[in-house]
């Protein structure tokens, strides 16, 4: 195979058997491993599998999840889905070019590939060297501690954004109203659209009124945009919904691992604020699986600003409930990607999206 220790895995969308679009990239946050099989060589694919039957025990999707990549289409009718354990059906070959086990003339060369949780190399064999691969997740230990040196996400902290009063207001405007759920962002042709699955479950509430939009975008501009230009070296010119947020314990409000700007219509988005409004609560914390298990929670009128290409998670909120503001930010640049989806589309400028003063 043509990756190396420490090159990024690519990522890819294929179909597994309990789920025809699995968005690889979602897995960070634990080891993953890797088998390519051949598509016609039994007795190779055989024994591979006994011997990742061997590692059953391991495959607990916390410390490490392990993915099958079959091409024979025989197999792949009988291939099931199981905690830990998933099958890439890769019967065009698609996901085998982009990892080098299998060639453009067809040259197969079938092997395991093991990643760190940041979804990196950490080596590959052949698959006739299962030992080695058994020795090896042997070995490894808990997926917080894979680098050796202790990890913290690129997130900016930053506390007294929102005075109390403020976020007291935005909360009685979410109370007054009851929210709404609303649904995650999905490609499908190309277009984007707002699905309705367990991914995400929480109460949304936009702010219309126009003279409360102007205050949070005043106290954004004055006290959050100097420090995101400061620390993350980005210059904020335009703000994308002014949402309020419920998670609430009575709804096991979550919002499982993803990231912000993977679709055509969220391709804009630069980076993402999660501004808590209360305390009091439990779980409902940020956590960014590819830097490890450590959950962020700013102080209430404090805001956590970071990538919206990062993967990020809102932990389930197991008692009372957590109130937010989510707004996105982008540039200049960014609004001419949006602009472009827009006119492809033949879609109206998004109304939720305002330049920022």
């Amino acid at each position: 195979m043509s990756l190396h220790i420490g090159d990024p895995a690519p990522w890819f969308t294929a179909p597994t058997p309990s789920n025809p679009q699995f968005v690889f990239d979602t897995v960070a946050g634990r080891y993953v491993l890797m088998l390519f099989l051949p598509r016609d060589d039994a007795p190779a694919s055989a024994e591979a599998l006994q011997a990742l039957s061997g590692l059953r025990a391991r495959l607990d999707d916390e410390t490490l999840s392990a993915f099958v990549v079959v091409r024979d289409p025989a197999m792949a009718a009988t291939a099931q889905d199981m905690r830990g354990l998933r099958w890439f059906l890769d019967l065009d070959g698609a996901v085998s070019r982009l990892y080098g086990a299998l060639a453009a003339d067809g040259t197969e060369a079938p092997g395991w590939v093991l990643l760190d949780p940041s979804l990196r190399m950490l080596g590959t064999v052949r698959i006739a060297n299962a030992a080695m691969v058994v020795d090896a997740v042997a070995r490894l230990g808990p997926p917080g501690g894979h680098a050796g040196a202790p990890l913290h996400a690129p997130v900016l902290i930053a506390p007294r954004i929102f005075e109390p009063e403020l976020c007291a207001e935005l909360i009685a405007l979410h109370q007054a109203d009851g929210g709404r759920f609303t649904g995650v962002m999905r490609d499908e042709g190309e277009r984007t659209v707002a699905v309705m699955d367990e991914q995400k479950k929480r109460r949304d509430v936009l702010v219309e009124d126009q003279a409360l939009k102007a205050t949070l975008r005043d106290r954004l501009e004055r006290r959050l945009f100097p420090l995101i230009e400061r620390g993350l070296g980005f210059a904020v010119t335009r703000i994308e919904r002014y949402v309020i947020s419920c998670y609430d314990a009575a709804d096991g409000a979550v919002f499982h691992a993803h990231r912000d700007s993977t679709t055509f219509g969220t391709a804009h988005r630069r980076f993402a604020c999660s501004l808590n409004l209360n305390a009091g609560y439990a779980g409902g914390d940020l956590r960014f699986p590819e830097f490890g298990p450590r959950t962020y929670r700013p102080p209430p009128g404090g805001a956590a600003v970071f990538s919206c290409a990062l993967l990020h998670e809102a932990t389930r909120v197991t008692g009372g409930r957590r109130y937010a503001f989510l707004p996105f930010f982008y540039d200049e640049a960014a609004a001419e990607v949006l602009a472009a989806y827009d006119q492809r589309i033949g879609a109206r400028a998004h109304t939720v999206t305002e330049p920022a003063a």
